[in-house]
Order: structure tokens, then sequence, then C-alpha cells
């Protein structure tokens, strides 16, 4: 029997299963539960740099599992202001914690309403989900 995966509703969703979370005038980003579920045990996190310049779509670091490595992309366009740190000495906080303690980076976004016309909210993330499941 499988976990059940976890949404969190105030987060908007990628096909590619990153999350941005409006906080304020910055959005904090970072890795679907479903997304870490396969994944498995990450051991790595590749973060985005302070003061980058991202693009909506564009692979902005990596996080690396036993399984595999897998780049992170970006699901709003902005500047990078806040990385999590704490993510480079425990990795795995990402699996235990996707939508809190896990999160990768923090973004001052350049238009986020146009941002967020290209994302799902978790009530379509949880169907497109459910179309990958086997």
């Amino acid at each position: 029997m499988t976990n059940e995966i976890r949404y969190d509703l105030g987060c908007y969703y990628t096909n590619e299963h990153e999350w941005a979370k409006p906080s304020g005038d910055v959005v904090i980003i970072g890795i679907s539960d479903y997304a870490q579920s396969q994944l498995h045990e990450i051991v790595y996190v590749e973060l985005p740099k302070k003061d980058a310049n991202i693009s909506q779509g564009e692979a902005i670091g990596a996080v690396e599992s036993v399984k595999a490595v897998s780049d992170f992309y970006s699901p709003v366009t902005g500047t990078v202001v806040e990385i999590n740190e704490a993510l480079m000495d425990g990795p795995e906080k990402i699996n235990s914690d996707p939508y809190g303690d896990g999160w990768i980076a923090k973004v001052k976004p350049s238009n986020w309403d146009a941002n967020v016309s290209k994302l799902m909210d978790a009530e379509k993330y949880k169907q497109h989900v459910a179309t990958l499941k086997h």
C-alpha cells in the first residue's frame, strides 16, 4: 500500500511537479510531494543562485536521489531573493516536508498574474497526478 500523496491547497503546480506558493511579495517554490515520492530518498540538492534572474520553465537546479538526478524547473519568472541553505546539510527535508521545511527558494516574481495563468491549482494538479499513476 502506498502513502497518500499530499497537496497544499495554497500552492500552484507545474506539469513537472514543482510548486509555487505566494507569500507576501515573494513566491516560495519547491517540488511536490508526488515528485519527492517518485525520487525516493533525496541525498543532494543543487540550489539556484541567489539574485539570479530566472524564467518560468527554466532549469534552475537539481535534486539528486539514490535513484536519479532530476532537474528543478522554475514555476515562475523573477529574481531569486533567498535560497534554503538548510537543504545543503539536510536534503531529506524535501522528503519529509516538501511544502514546509523542504522549500527550495523564494522568488520575487516579475509578473505573478502571467505566471499563475500557466500553473495548475491543487485540484487540477491532483487530477494530473491521477493520470500518471499506474
